[in-house]
């Protein structure tokens, strides 16, 4: 597995890391693994997304199950009530 050396870090962040690393009871290092996991896409990632946007822009593209505009909130719960 590949090592990272990081130089320079500012006294603020290293304080924050150190904090957010006791709290999960983890070292700096295991911190910053999650967090890179968390914000820093894999190519696997941004695939998933690019594919996600896709199928979402042909969705939007598709003409509207039902026409004209939805009811009001109003006209819906007197139609239930009269039910």
């Amino acid at each position: 597995m590949p090592t990272l050396y990081v130089e320079n870090v500012p006294e603020e962040i290293y304080t924050a890391l150190r904090k957010r690393a006791r709290t999960h009871n983890t070292s700096i290092a295991a911190e910053v693994i999650d967090l890179l996991k968390q914000f820093v896409p894999t190519e696997a990632e941004l695939k998933r997304r690019r594919e996600f946007y896709d199928r979402l822009v042909e969705l939007r593209a598709q003409p509207r199950l039902t026409p004209g505009p939805f009811p009001a909130a109003e006209e819906m719960i007197r139609e239930d009530r009269e039910r």
